[in-house]
């Protein structure tokens, strides 16, 4: 086994993913950073926030943050139907919402179906992907959920917070 494998496999584990769409491709993340899905309603925005962080929600007395994913990767001016949904994460000790074009289903991986990304240019920063999960024809780009909230040019979740 190379050493890239190796270090995949202790990272991304064998388990539960939450299958969403983005555009055209399929995404997925760990089942345990989520905390429920909800509807897509309108956040209230913050002056001078950047453009994918569409404002914040108050979720039984939690103010949450809600970040548009199809911004935050360049994937378009994003429309807003009855399948847009927000994926409640919890975060180290923060909780954010992650708008999505919709939810799939919940997909079990086995260590054999989870391949490493490969290194080319891409859409998301390759630091938060994980690996390409495959299942018969459907290829899910697996995200490190933490890196991604708590990466610098996201600035929703110090790093503190995670080692903690």
């Amino acid at each position: 086994m190379s050493g890239n494998v190796t270090e995949l496999h202790a990272t991304t584990p064998a388990g539960e993913y939450l299958a969403f769409t983005l555009g055209q491709e399929e995404y997925g993340i760990d089942i345990q950073k989520v905390a429920e899905i909800r509807s897509y309603e309108t956040p209230t925005r913050i002056a001078n926030a950047p453009d994918f962080v569409k404002g914040v929600v108050n979720l039984r007395g939690i103010i949450v943050p809600i970040v548009d994913m199809r911004i935050k990767f360049s994937l378009g001016t994003p429309s807003y139907d009855q399948f847009t949904v927000v994926i409640i994460l919890n975060i180290g000790h923060r909780v954010v919402g992650m708008v999505v074009d919709r939810v799939s289903d919940v997909t079990t991986l086995t260590p054999e179906q989870v391949k490493p990304a490969p290194e080319i240019g891409s859409v998301v920063n390759t630091d938060h992907i994980v690996g390409l999960g495959t299942l018969d024809e459907r290829m899910l780009i697996l995200i490190d959920i933490d890196k991604l909230m708590s990466s610098a040019d996201m600035g929703l979740i110090e790093n503190t917070a995670l080692a903690a």
